[in-house]
C-alpha cells in the first residue's frame, strides 16, 4: 500500500476514533478545565498524533497505551464523583486567598501567586478596591471568584422587596432574512403576526438581518442596512402607561363632576384600577 494512502486511511480512522473521545470526554471548555484534565487531554492528542505516523506494531502500542489512560482517566472521574476525597487529590481544590477583606498570604504562596497577580485578577473581576472585598476564593480551574462587601454590591430588587417579572430566553425568529417557523410557534405566534409587526415599521423580512421575540412580547430588529434606526416597541411599557392614563382620567372625571353618585362611581373604579396596577407593576416595568 502506498504510504501517502496509509496516512490518508490512517487520519479517517483515527479522525472517527477522536470524535468519539471527545464526545466521551463531556463539554469542558479548556478555560474550565483543572490541570489534570487538560494533562489528559493533552496525552491523548499526543498518543493519536503518535499512532498517526507509527509503524503498524506502534500503532498496536499507542492503541493500548491510549485505552489503558482513558480507563484511568474516567475511573479517577467516576470516583471524582462518589469522594469527594479523591476529588480533592486529583482535581484539586479551591483556596481561599482573601477572607473579609485580609489577604491570605500563606495561600498565596501555595498557589504560587504574587500580590501583583492577585490585585491583577481582582481589578478583571471589577474589584478595583481590596477594601471592597469580602472574600476571593481561587477554584481548582484556576478562576478566581470574588464576593464584594455588602454594602458595595449593586442593590437587587429583592433587597428593595419588590417583584420583578421572570424573564425567558428570546427566541430568534427571523436569522439572514429567512423566517424560522418552529421558534415563532414556541412563542405561541405565526407568520400573520410577524408580517404585522414588520408592516407596522414599514419595512420587509428581506431587509431583516436578525429578529429575535423577547419574553415581553417585544420584535427585537437588526437590519442589514447598519445606517437605519429602527425604534424598538415596548408593548409591556405601552400597556403600563395606558392603565396609568386611564387611571388618571378616572380620578380627573371625579374631580370633575358635581353630581355625588357619578364622582364616587370614577372614584371607586379609579381605586380599584389603581389596585389593578399595583399588582400588574412588577410584570410590565422592567
Amino acid at each position: 500500500m502506498p504510504y501517502s494512502l496509509m496516512i490518508f486511511i490512517r487520519t479517517i480512522a483515527l479522525f472517527l476514533f477522536t470524535l468519539l473521545l471527545v464526545r466521551l470526554l463531556g463539554k469542558r471548555q479548556p478555560a474550565r478545565m483543572t490541570p489534570f484534565t487538560y494533562v489528559s487531554y493533552t496525552v491523548f492528542a499526543l498518543i493519536i498524533t503518535f499512532m498517526l505516523f507509527g509503524s503498524q506494531i506502534q500503532i498496536i502500542g499507542g492503541l493500548i497505551a491510549l485505552v489503558s489512560w482513558a480507563a484511568l482517566f474516567f475511573s479517577l472521574e467516576y470516583l471524582s464523583m462518589k469522594s469527594k476525597w479523591v476529588h480533592d487529590w486529583v482535581m484539586g481544590k479551591e483556596t481561599i486567598l482573601v477572607k473579609q477583606g485580609k489577604i491570605m498570604e500563606d495561600n498565596l504562596g501555595q498557589v504560587r501567586l504574587t500580590g501583583e497577580e492577585l490585585l491583577r485578577e481582582l481589578r478583571s473581576k471589577g474589584a478595583f478596591n481590596l477594601a471592597d472585598v469580602e472574600f476571593a476564593i481561587l477554584e481548582s480551574t484556576g478562576d478566581l471568584n470574588v464576593l464584594m462587601k455588602s454594602d458595595k454590591t449593586p442593590v437587587t430588587a429583592h433587597d428593595l422587596g419588590k417583584k420583578v417579572s421572570p424573564k425567558s430566553e428570546p427566541e430568534t425568529v427571523i436569522l439572514d432574512g429567512n423566517i424560522i417557523d418552529e421558534s415563532l410557534a414556541n412563542m405561541g405566534l405565526n407568520r400573520k403576526w410577524l408580517d404585522n409587526q414588520l408592516a407596522a415599521k414599514g419595512i420587509t423580512v428581506d431587509n431583516v438581518f436578525l429578529g429575535q421575540v423577547d419574553s415581553s412580547g417585544d420584535l427585537y430588529l437588526d437590519l442589514f442596512n447598519d445606517a437605519i434606526q429602527m425604534p424598538q416597541s415596548k408593548v409591556k411599557e405601552l400597556i403600563y402607561h395606558n392603565l396609568k392614563k386611564s387611571q388618571a382620567d378616572l380620578t380627573g372625571y371625579a374631580l370633575g363632576t358635581e353630581n355625588q353618585e357619578t364622582k364616587s362611581v370614577y372614584a371607586a373604579n379609579a381605586e380599584k384600577l389603581d389596585g389593578v396596577i399595583e399588582k400588574l407593576e412588577p410584570f410590565l416595568i422592567r
